[in-house]
């Protein structure tokens, strides 16, 4: 069974962030039946269709150090669980029974 991390307003707060930033990051999202989303730029409408609730996480792909850095800055005053990747950052919506997440 998997643990709710974030609720609406901790998405909401990620989405306006990410939608500020230029240019804005590319997403893609992982959800509860194990269909993973296409990337996709566009935070203000599309990463909110259809609620936050099957989000497990959202991957976000940084264009460079100077994106990466802006995105993450974005993401720490927010205080959001996630990770950094190779490619970016994943944020957890969900973990599992056990699992160790760190906050950025």
């Amino acid at each position: 069974m998997l643990h709710p991390l974030m609720n609406d307003t901790k998405w909401n707060e990620l989405r306006l962030a990410m939608d500020a930033i230029e240019p804005s990051p590319l997403w893609s999202t992982l959800v509860t039946n194990g269909c993973r989303a296409a990337k996709d730029r566009d935070w203000y409408y599309h990463f909110r269709n259809g609620g936050y609730e099957d989000i497990i996480p959202v991957d976000i792909f940084a264009e460079g150090a100077e994106h990466r850095e802006r995105i993450l800055a974005a993401i720490k005053q927010i205080h959001l669980p996630g990770e950094v990747t190779d490619d970016g950052f994943r944020i957890y919506g969900y973990a599992e029974p056990g699992q160790a997440i760190d906050y950025l």
